[in-house]
């Protein structure tokens, strides 16, 4: 397994700036051609370093509504799968939980129909309380930072190195820094998925 270097940063750096940026002109920006940038991103896809593609839209232009802020107090015993049923409410954009039984939603919606909303996701006697807030203004800015990109290991969270090794299971793929760590994972994940 090969690690990541400076050009995965800097490629990762181009990404982020403009995902719709062609391989071409990330190719010489960092002076590689540009199949070896659409390796890369791949490679980068399958380490799961990239996670997908996406586009930052202003709903308020296409929706009916206001961008809003919902802080939802969640009383003890919810349901894990709220999180997923949320998300999956169309005027929900992201949604968060905290580790105080939180949970926050950007939302583009009527600012009347709020409870309407929250009660498409989740039954509302899991709720304790909510606000909403008006947002006034926000913004997406991911970057990469200063620090270096290293993958840990799946078993024992050591950095994975040049003798690193990969496996896929069950459709995902797992990083090991060494074949013995590799052993040791896909035999518990065997003996896990037996007892099922």
């Amino acid at each position: 397994m090969r690690t990541l270097d400076e050009t995965d940063l800097n490629i990762l750096r181009l990404l982020v700036e403009d995902a719709r940026r062609p391989y071409s002109d990330i190719a010489d920006r960092v002076d590689v051609s540009a199949p070896t940038v659409s390796d890369r991103i791949d490679r980068l896809s399958e380490l799961g370093v990239i996670n997908g593609f996406t586009v930052d839209l202003d709903r308020t232009t296409f929706t009916d509504g206001i961008d809003v802020l919902i802080d939802v107090e969640l009383r003890a015993g919810t349901d894990d799968r709220l999180v997923d049923r949320v998300a999956a409410i169309d005027a929900i954009e992201h949604v968060f939980v905290t580790a105080d039984a939180r949970l926050l939603a950007v939302a583009t919606a009527p600012i009347g129909r709020i409870r309407d909303i929250l009660a498409e996701g989740i039954d509302l006697e899991f709720v304790d309380s909510y606000r909403v807030h008006l947002v006034e203004e926000r913004r997406w800015q991911p970057t990469i930072g200063s620090a270096e990109l290293a993958l840990s290991c799946d078993e024992c969270e050591n950095t994975v190195t040049s003798e690193g090794v990969s496996l896929r299971l069950g459709g995902d793929l797992y990083h090991f820094c060494c074949p013995t760590c590799r052993s040791n994972f896909e035999n518990r994940y065997a003996s896990l998925t037996e007892s099922v």
